[in-house]
């Protein structure tokens, strides 16, 4: 994606005044805007690259992407009119129905089924709990596998049980050890500077706020002669007393609470101090009076409210897997399909890193694995189907989806880019994850655990971190079972729901709405609905290929579809029968390999040839209808009377030139015959621009055929045959 596209962003939500702030996750850019009512839904998702958009309460504005959103972001950022906005959320600045949905439509559907959306308060407070997380997902990932890794190595039996208390590691895994510990040890300090910056004060300020109570002197004040431990709520605590303050001494390694605690009252002093401290002196005394007033508040009050708020939270949860296992096996995996696309899993994540520090294992992320695992098998299906049908574009959709989760669970891509889209899905989605948690509970009770499935350690949900889970025989069973019934399931019914599956021009439609999604083809079919409607597409790379694409899916569909029912009579459209389209114009056929844009090249949009043009105009290469004339003048979409679907690409890029240099002879509708000019272009301007005039001539509807084959390749003239497209027998 280019500049364009980012200012075009950047433009949507009511320019650079209008953000304060931008952060990223894994697949949408999050604006934190000044005034929410500036920015504009339905212009941000006529975007090139741009999967949907969602505007939330607190005047947050989310733009839906995918997997190149870091890319965008830098892009963003690296605008000129975009120096001095902040990046307050912590990741370099961040980010589900029917398939003709667009994300922003899933998610507030979604959205609308829980409190989050209509509760600016509520908003708030999980955009601060995932904001503060959201960034060093990719350190706890990394320190997961590490985890699993050591795991697996004491049930080899490389070496003794690691984690037991009093066992002393060779000094080689001592340091391999080391690597995971890093993460959690301070963990504490990672999230109290994300959750500081999220929340409007100096990020560094709130990282050594919360460095101070981490200190070993810190803990040492509570093996001077003066502590004294007492018994608190059942717990055995040490208290010293400093100032005269009776000062509670904790072990804050992995705790998660406090740091969040302590940043929302950060937050709070920030602000209030900004107010009646000069502007020119704010810098010195700003900081220094925070941390004056927040170290003491944080080391007496703070800390150990977050230590017991937590724990609370824990004990509340672990009473419940105490009380029932088998309940607990059961409801997890069948809540979280409906909790993650409100973002309420969130929370949750926080108690499991408790758990691991007060109980030593966690008792949450064994039948969360049956969710995970269900959603990977219900894509693994699409997968399946999808290559069954020859759908390049949710191929490409479900394979990146399913290597995202089986390697890394993940579950977004899957979740947004494909199961909201398909209502048919999520049903057997459910069943795989009743079916997990089914087995996990039931071989508890044979088993006898009364904890259920465990883990001593956070962990992603996916292949590499199975070893991580006790018993692993059980957990590896519930997960391979929620998997298999999930993809089974949607194999055996299908994923498209039934407007979906309308032939001919509807699946035209499909593949475009999914080439959207697709990573490689993002660019170039985001604009198809305003084809559709007439309008003008937007700047980005290739944007005029999947514009003409999705004009002539929604054009023809519209109105096409019935005359291409009443055709198949006549030499032209006999079953089997030789179609051949004419070249459009004058110059020298090459493959599409040798296109500059890879989405031609890797043939997304279909098969096909493009020309090197040596003359001026583009000609119609048969006679049909007119679906997709654009007034850029860089492509048209055309329905040939042979069923052929065809997209002219004059250039690449060249939509950029907004209409220069080109004289459009046709509109929408317009009847043409072989060899009618659609339009002349003047080559000096477009060369000028520095633009190729390579023009792929693409069959959208390649599927239909059994073969596309060019002619010949080299010199060829307008009128003279291009492609020979063979009839399906």
């Amino acid at each position: 994606m280019a500049y364009e596209p980012a200012q075009e962003i950047v433009d949507a939500v009511g320019g650079p005044d209008n953000i304060a702030s931008l952060t990223h996750c894994a697949t949408r850019l999050r604006f934190q805007l000044k005034d929410g009512d500036k920015a504009d839904k339905n212009t941000a998702e006529k975007i090139p690259g741009v999967l949907g958009a969602v505007p939330q309460s607190g005047d947050r504005f989310q733009v839906v992407i995918g997997g190149g959103v870091q890319n965008v972001y830098n892009e963003i950022m690296a605008l000129p009119v975009m120096a001095g906005v902040g990046t307050g959320g912590g990741a370099a600045a961040s980010g589900g129905g029917g398939a003709g949905e667009s994300d922003a439509d899933i998610k507030a559907r979604e959205r609308a089924k829980g409190p989050r959306g209509t509760n600016a308060w509520l908003d708030t407070l999980f955009e601060f709990l995932s904001d503060s997380f959201r960034p060093i997902l990719g350190a706890l990932l990394g320190a997961s596998l590490f985890i699993t890794f050591m795991a697996l190595a004491a049930t080899l039996g490389w070496i003794p049980a690691w984690n037991s208390p009093g066992v002393e590691l060779p000094p080689s895994w001592a340091f391999v050890n080391l690597m995971w510990k890093c993460v959690f040890i301070f963990l504490p300090l990672m999230v109290a500077y994300n959750a500081s910056q999220k929340i409007g004060a100096d990020p560094w300020v709130g990282f050594a706020i919360m460095a101070v109570v981490m200190l070993p002197g810190f803990t040492d004040l509570g093996k001077t002669q003066d502590a004294v431990q007492t018994t608190f709520l059942g717990s055995d605590i040490t208290t010293v007393q400093v100032f005269g303050m009776p000062l509670t001494i904790f072990d804050y390694s992995s705790q998660v609470f406090p740091p969040l605690l302590m940043a929302a009252v950060l937050g709070l002093v920030y602000k209030g101090l900004r107010k009646i401290i000069p502007e020119n002196i704010q810098l010195i005394f700003v900081p220094f009076l925070a941390m004056l007033i927040m170290i003491p508040l944080t080391a007496f009050l703070i800390g150990p409210i977050g230590v017991y708020a937590g724990a609370a939270l824990a004990n509340l949860l672990s009473s419940i897997n105490n009380f029932s296992p088998f309940i607990f096996a059961i409801v997890i995996p069948l809540a979280y399909p409906f909790m993650v696309p409100l973002g309420l899993h969130w929370p949750i994540n926080a108690i499991m890193l408790l758990n691991i520090q007060t109980l030593g294992y966690d008792f949450i992320q064994g039948p969360m694995g049956a969710w995970n695992f269900a959603c990977f098998g219900a894509t693994a299906g699409v997968l399946v189907l999808a290559w069954r049908e020859k759908d390049k574009q949710m191929r490409q959709t479900a394979t990146g989806a399913l290597a995202a989760g089986l390697l890394g669970g993940i579950s977004e891509p899957s979740l947004y880019g494909i199961h909201l889209r398909y209502k048919r899905i999520y049903p057997r989605m459910l069943v795989g994850c009743l079916t997990g948690g089914l087995i996990i509970g039931i071989g508890s009770l044979i088993l006898g655990l009364p904890n259920g499935i465990t883990t001593q350690a956070f962990v992603f949900t996916s292949l590499l971190t199975i070893p991580a889970f006790n018993p692993i025989g059980l957990y590896a069973i519930a997960v391979l079972g929620a998997f298999v019934v999930a993809m089974v399931l949607v194999m055996i019914s299908g994923y498209k729901n039934p407007a979906d599956a309308e032939p001919a021009l509807a699946g035209a439609t499909t593949a475009t709405e999914d080439a959207r999604i697709a990573g490689g083809a993002a660019d170039e079919a985001a604009s198809v609905s305003n084809v559709a409607g007439g309008e003008e597409l937007l700047p980005g790379a290739g944007a005029g290929a999947a514009g003409a694409a999705g004009g002539a899916a929604a054009g023809a569909a519209a109105g096409s579809a019935t005359a291409l029912a009443t055709k198949g009579e006549g030499e032209a459209t006999d079953v089997g029968a030789l179609i051949q389209v004419a070249s459009p114009l004058d110059g020298t056929a090459v493959g599409l390999d040798t296109v500059p844009d890879p989405v031609f090249a890797g043939g997304v949009m279909g098969p096909g040839v493009a020309v090197e043009p040596t003359g001026d105009t583009v000609y119609a290469p048969g006679a049909g209808t007119v679906v997709a004339a654009q007034p850029t003048g860089h492509a048209f979409g055309l329905q040939l009377d042979n069923g052929v679907e065809v997209l002219i690409h004059v250039g690449i890029d060249t939509v950029n030139l907004k209409g220069e240099g080109f004289d459009v002879k046709v509109k929408n509708g317009d009847r043409v015959e072989t060899g009618t000019p659609l339009v002349t272009f003047d080559r000096a301007v477009i060369e000028k621009a520095g633009y190729p005039l390579i023009t792929p001539v693409i069959v959208l509807n390649g599927d239909a055929f059994d073969t596309v084959d060019p002619v010949k390749l080299g010199p060829v003239s307008h009128g003279e045959p291009l492609l020979n497209i063979q009839k399906k027998a």
